[in-house]
């Protein structure tokens, strides 16, 4: 499981994605939510700009991202 400590309140989808190196850019992450192969807490979700809070969750191709305050 990979964490990222949030810096402001909250982070958005495809940020998150990059800074868990699970996309070489903001790009790929676009067409990897859109695609509907991400999810948050368990659903789908295609709006790369979702924000994410402390305690939500993010899976993608296997990996899980935690997200920490």
């Amino acid at each position: 499981m990979k964490e990222i400590k949030l810096r402001e309140e909250y982070i958005k989808l495809g940020q998150a994605l990059k800074a868990a190196d699970l996309v070489s850019d903001g790009v790929e992450a676009k067409f990897v939510i859109l695609d509907g192969l991400v999810k948050v807490n368990g659903e789908t979700d295609t709006r790369r700009g979702r924000k994410l809070y402390d305690g939500d969750l993010v899976f993608y191709n296997g990996e899980t991202i935690k997200i920490l305050k």
